[in-house]
């Protein structure tokens, strides 16, 4: 056995604070959970999703889709939980894709996951002022245009965004729980009566029906659903105690998230039975939930869902808010972006330049939509939705690809369901579902394929600007050193210096 390699002398310390481009917080996994579950907008999936998965994927067996995406997105879990640990900062995606296949890669979805979660906020707030317009006119208020609305959310956005993200907790806790109460109160109504008289919906246990219809348009409808889970690990910094904390709150906002889904588009089918629920979800997926929430539990059900809908959406948006500055806030420090972007508050320990930079390309974006006259549903939603749910997909398949080569090349890790198998599987349940989505993109973003080729382009193009910067730029991805560089404490570190290899048992509490 070779003697431990001399370790170099440690960098010079930097002439600032370290604190100061780092941000501080104490969120427990539950508070993370929240974030992330009220990033997926559950009550909006419900309204939204779940409709048109009846009416063009493969009908009443859509429920069970939510299940088959929820199991490809727990093996993606694995290896982004085991590799979590080695990854520090707020980078997520980027910095994984940069920590496991190099600086050009890592830049370059970087920029591709600023675009996607970019497109899926312009998407919420399309749908959030739409929405709040159709409640306010409901109720004789007067028409307004949905812009208006847009940006006052922006603006409360950004102000709770500046602020400490304890208190962005505190208010997405509070909307997530009512949100999920309503649809959870209907769930227990549905599953106790039976619906409307229909009987309970078996038909997600039919293997026959659930590869009936369209099993490509249903998945993607499913999988676009989840988008948001995997934002557990912008919050990092932010964590009590991150290496337990991060993972623990991904499973945990997977599994419910996947559970709720499941469980409230089976009631939503009981309760006009398998065929009643594909008719009507053909007939009106816009106002389905609500009129199914007003036949169960009454006009006062339906009338708190269609307030509670404005919340979902703005909840939404807060998240995404805080996910965007967060990545703003890794580029900054890493060189990527002008370094403003990377300080912190010194009172709040927020990425307070962040994000209101982040407010500002946000209003500038709500601004075109205005100027152009783009229908908010129609258009900015079904785009948006669209860009973002193809973007994301790419961005966890490139980050699979990542676990993979990391741990085969460091071996800081060594057990194989972990960072093998798991990530394996999980990549190639990913593809296919990245390949049914591109294949079905024009039908997601309402039918144009030239629109759809133009989308796909924007995407590309900001994955290879990212690229390329890393040539121009005094890049340094999240300063993420290789595995064995000076200052990186690893399983390998440890081994060196007790002559014993404890990777894998050093890591063995990491997703417990």
């Amino acid at each position: 056995m070779s003697a431990p390699a001399p370790r170099p002398s440690p960098p010079s310390p930097s002439p600032e604070p370290a604190d100061r481009h780092r941000l501080r917080g104490t969120l427990g996994a539950g508070s993370i959970v929240f974030m992330v579950v009220a990033a997926a907008a559950p009550l909006t999936v419900v309204a939204g999703t779940v409709p048109l998965g009846l009416a063009a994927g493969n009908g009443a067996a859509f429920p069970m889709t939510f299940v088959l995406c929820a199991v490809v997105l727990l093996l993606f879990a694995v290896g982004f939980c085991a590799m979590s640990r080695h990854v520090p900062g707020a980078g997520a995606f980027y910095a994984y894709v940069a920590r496991g296949l190099g600086a050009a890669p890592g830049l370059g979805s970087a920029f591709l996951a600023l675009v996607t979660y970019t497109a899926v906020q312009a998407a919420v707030y399309g749908y959030l002022g739409a929405t709040v317009d159709a409640l306010v006119q409901h109720h004789g208020g007067p028409a307004l245009p949905w812009y208006l609305y847009a940006a006052a959310a922006l603006v409360v956005a950004g102000v709770l965004g500046y602020r400490h993200i304890e208190l962005s907790g505190r208010v997405l806790g509070t909307l997530l729980v009512a949100e999920v109460a309503i649809v959870l109160v209907f769930d227990a109504v549905v599953a106790a009566t039976g619906g409307l008289g229909s009987g309970r919906s078996t038909a997600l246990f039919v293997p026959s029906q659930f590869l009936s219809g369209s099993l490509g348009i249903a998945i993607m409808f499913a999988i676009a659903s989840f988008i948001g889970f995997e934002a557990t690990a912008v919050f990092r910094d932010e964590a009590r105690d991150p290496e337990r904390t991060i993972p623990r709150a991904t499973y945990l906002a997977l599994v419910l998230i996947g559970a709720f889904y499941t469980l409230s588009s089976w009631a939503v089918v009981s309760a006009w039975g398998d065929d009643g629920a594909v008719a009507r979800a053909t007939e009106d997926p816009g106002n389905m939930i609500v009129a199914t929430i007003t036949a169960v539990l009454g006009p006062v059900g339906g009338d708190l869902a269609q307030v509670l809908l404005v919340t979902s959406l703005f909840a939404a948006l807060l998240s995404f808010h805080n996910v965007l500055s967060r990545y703003l806030f890794a580029l900054g420090n890493a060189g990527s972006m002008p370094p403003a972007l990377g300080r912190s508050h010194a009172r709040h320990a927020s990425p307070h330049a962040a994000s209101a930079a982040q407010s500002g390309t946000a209003l500038a974006l709500i601004a075109v939509f205005a100027v152009t006259g783009m229908d908010p549903v129609t258009q900015v939603f079904a785009w948006m939705a669209g860009t973002a749910t193809l973007g994301v997909l790419a961005l966890m398949a490139l980050t699979c690809a990542a676990v993979l080569v990391f741990f085969r090349r460091s071996r800081v890790d060594t057990r194989f369901w972990h960072t093998a198998l798991a990530p394996a599987l999980g990549l190639a349940g990913l593809l296919v579902c990245l390949w049914l989505t591109v294949a079905n993109f024009p039908t997601l973003i309402g039918g144009s394929p030239a629109l759809a080729l133009a989308i796909g382009g924007v995407l590309v193009a900001a994955f290879v600007l990212g690229t390329v910067l890393t040539r121009f730029t005094d890049a340094r991805p999240e300063t993420l050193p290789s595995p064995d560089a000076p200052g990186t404490v690893t399983g390998n570190d440890t081994a060196h210096d007790t002559g014993h290899d404890t990777a894998g048992t050093d890591l063995q509490e990491e997703t417990r």
